[in-house]
Parts: structure tokens; sequence; C-alpha cells
């Protein structure tokens, strides 16, 4: 088959429009876009067109790794004794690791045509970082990273990776910025995402620096639409179709990558493929956060979204898929959810990692701790079936592969993993009781 020439852009098949993003409460302005973002960027954010033409540059380098592969995974399917099918679309095969590198490469080429000469990026497990020094490399582009600090203390290897590809790598919080100090000096040390990109884009004031998002924005969700695009495809050739579609999530590029597609046939009621996005019970923002507007990092200066949030200063506990350690969801998956047309589950680290080592030792691939979310997902959806007695094809993500994250099973394989995580509701109420002044919802 053929790699993906066009993203799919899935708000044209919606009948409602996203709430409109608002000015920071410190900000006078009226505008709701970073004018750092290319235009290109921004207009793919708004588009209504169903259909976005991908430029042949970025083919090209996509051609490098894609398509990936899609496995039924048989092994897996007869270690669990299940009736159901399950299939995987497999993204760790290419120089990051995992599904990041379909819009790193994208916004890279932007940000290249608009002028950029360096790119500052947050990350947490590391992935995305990863993702972002490839595509640099890619377009001579220089890129600056700060990783939060307990991942990079835990993952050092990412960082070595990173810089092989010509990153320069900071823990986070640091002290390069005013955001990092006021943070270290509260405490904060072992880091958030939400520090992390508050840090990036404080970065963005040395001349030529711009910001990069990875996986909250509506452009970065749709370049990874190439995953769902060829997954539906290659389904067909098998002869078959998903009844449900799995994805961790983070703040929604894998998970809105994979489902978006798949979920185009079902809009705009709803009632077709039912699409799981599968989160850490340590970071429950869809399943125990509000939606409200909320700031996307910690600094409080960006615009403010409508989305599920535990708010913008909720400190995830410690758990090992850093990359889903994000205190909101992107604004569109955040409204899917909000109508009932996607759902939402939530489970704890130590029954992930033990169907991520089932999973691994059937099907020859160890899975990222963020992916390993989907293999739980899809374990819980066929033991389900098998209740009820039917007989579903389950089409999970393994977004990434977890080779980095030898640290995190030696702890689980040990006995040492820390114990299962629950968020006492008094910290979720204390941090959403500092959201910002909500605006006048009759308007949005």
């Amino acid at each position: 088959m053929q790699t993906s020439q066009s993203w799919y852009n899935i708000l044209p098949d919606l009948d409602f429009t996203l709430p409109p993003d608002r000015p920071p409460e410190t900000d006078s302005g009226s505008g709701s876009l970073d004018p750092q973002v290319p235009l290109s960027l921004i207009r793919q954010e708004m588009s209504r067109e169903r259909w976005i033409p991908i430029p042949e540059e970025i083919q090209r380098r996509y051609r490098q790794w894609r398509p990936t592969p899609l496995v039924r995974a048989t092994g897996f399917e007869k270690a669990l004794g299940t009736q159901a099918r399950i299939y995987y679309k497999y993204e760790g095969a290419n120089l990051s690791g995992s599904h990041k590198l379909n819009t790193a490469i994208a916004q890279a080429y932007y940000y290249k045509a608009a002028g950029a000469k360096r790119l500052a990026v947050a990350t947490g497990a590391g992935q995305w970082g990863t993702a972002v020094a490839a595509a640099c490399q890619m377009f001579g582009l220089e890129c600056h990273v700060y990783m939060v600090r307990t991942s990079l203390e835990n993952k050092p290897y990412r960082k070595t990776m990173m810089e092989l590809l010509g990153a320069t790598v900071v823990a986070s919080p640091s002290d390069e910025t005013e955001v990092g100090r006021r943070f270290a000096a509260e405490g904060q040390h072992g880091g958030t995402l939400s520090i992390a990109l508050a840090e990036a884009m404080e970065s963005t004031h040395d001349p030529g620096t711009r910001f990069c998002a990875g996986s909250g924005e509506t452009y970065a969700l749709l370049h990874n639409t190439v995953m769902g695009l060829e997954a539906g495809e290659q389904m067909s050739e098998m002869d078959d179709r998903p009844d449900i579609v799995i994805a961790g999530l983070g703040a929604g590029s894998n998970f809105g990558g994979l489902a978006f597609p798949f979920l185009r046939d079902s809009l705009p009621s709803g009632g077709g493929v039912r699409c799981v996005s599968v989160e850490p019970a340590a970071c429950p923002k869809l399943t125990r956060g509000r939606y409200a507007y909320d700031y996307t990092d910690s600094s409080e200066k960006n615009p403010m979204q409508k989305m599920y949030t535990l708010g913008s200063r909720f400190a995830p506990p410690l758990m090992h898929a850093g990359g889903l350690r994000y205190h909101a969801t992107a604004k569109i998956i955040s409204a899917l959810y909000d109508r009932g047309l996607i759902e939402a589950v939530a489970y704890q680290q130590r029954e992930i990692f033990a169907s991520a080592t089932l999973f691994g030792s059937c099907e020859g691939i160890v899975p990222a701790p963020e992916s390993a979310h989907s293999v739980h997902g899809a374990v819980v959806e066929a033991a389900r079936a098998d209740r009820d007695g039917t007989r579903p094809a389950i089409l999970l993500s393994l977004s990434g592969h977890g080779l980095f994250d030898m640290a995190a099973y030696q702890a689980y394989l040990a006995g040492e993993m820390d114990s299962d995580i629950e968020v006492p509701d008094e910290l979720i109420e204390r941090s959403l009781a500092q959201l910002p002044r909500q605006p006048d919802l009759a308007v949005t």
C-alpha cells in the first residue's frame, strides 16, 4: 500500500464547533493563537476541509518508515484464551521509536519554511523530544529540549539519543528560566510536563527560537491520522474491520491519530466503532477531571482552552508512563468525550505492566509504558467480550517501543514497582479549585 497523501481533518464531520481559545487572565489582548505558530499550522488548526494534502517533502520523509505494520496478535490471543481478534498498529520502528515523528517532521517542515532557526520543546518520557530532535536534524534546525527531571533520571539513554541527534537536553525544572526557578524553589524538583512546557515557551524569547507543541494541538492530531488511515486500508486487505479502537491517552495525538479516521463513519451522532482512550489512574483527566477553561502549561501566560483538566497546577504522582503525566486533554478530544462520542477508562500501572509483559513475550515487541495502556485496554475488552459471547475485532495502537524503559520493567518483574496509586478526591478538588475564572459559558 502507498503512504497516505493527505491527512484527515475531523472538524468538518462534527455537528458542533470547538469552544474558542481565550486569552489568559493576565492578558488584555484579544488574540487566541500564539503568533509564533506558522500561519500554515494555524490554517490547519482552523480548516474546514476534510482532507489536507501532505507536502511532497513530508511524504518523502514519511516513506522512510511508513506505512507501518499492522499485525494480528495471534500469539497474544492464544495466551489470553480469547475469541476476540486483536490487531496492533506498530509505530515504534522509526528513528524516534514512537508515533511522535509523524507530527514532528510536519512541524519542523513548516517552522523551517516560516524562518525558525531553533525549536524549543518539552518532553515527558522523551519520545516527543527524540522525535523533534530527529526532525530538526532532517531540516537543519537546532533543538532545545526540556525533559521532566524524574523521567530523565529514570531514562538517561533517552537524553543520550537526543544528544546523538544534535539536541541540547535540560532537566526540568531548570535554572535556565524564570518559571523553572520558581517551581524548583517551591519544591517541585521532580517536575511535570506542564512545567517543562512553560520552560520551553519561555525560551522562545531567544531570537529565532519557536515553541513546538507535540500532542494537544489540533494540527498535531491531524498529522497523526496517517496511522488510522493506513490501519483502515490494512484491515480491509485482511477482510476485517475494527469494532473497538483503543489507544493510550496523554494529551491526545496517539488516540486521535488512530481513532479519528474510524470515528468518521459514525459522526455526527455516534453509534459505530467504539473508540476507547486509556489513561493512567494516577493522572485521570477524562475520567475524573472537569470540562473547563484552563491553561495548557504552568506559566499561565498562554491562551486558555476548554478541555478536560485536573488543573494546570496539578502535580501527578510519580509513575512509569511519564508521557501520560499531563494535566489536561486536547480540546477536540475533550469535546468528543463531553458529547459521549468516545469512551475513557483508567487503570493502575501494575496491571498495565502485567499485560505489557505478556504481550512482549507473545509478540516479540516490548511496549513503552504509554503504549502498554492500550495493550491492557485490549485485554480488558477481550475478557468482557468472552463473557458476553461476542467476537469483536479490537485494534490497538502500539505507539512506541519500551527499550528505554527497562528500569520500569525490572521494577515490575522484581515486585518492586510502586503500589497502585489512588489520587485522593481532595487533591483533585484542591487543584480544580484553582482553575482560572471561567468566561461566560453561554457564548462558548
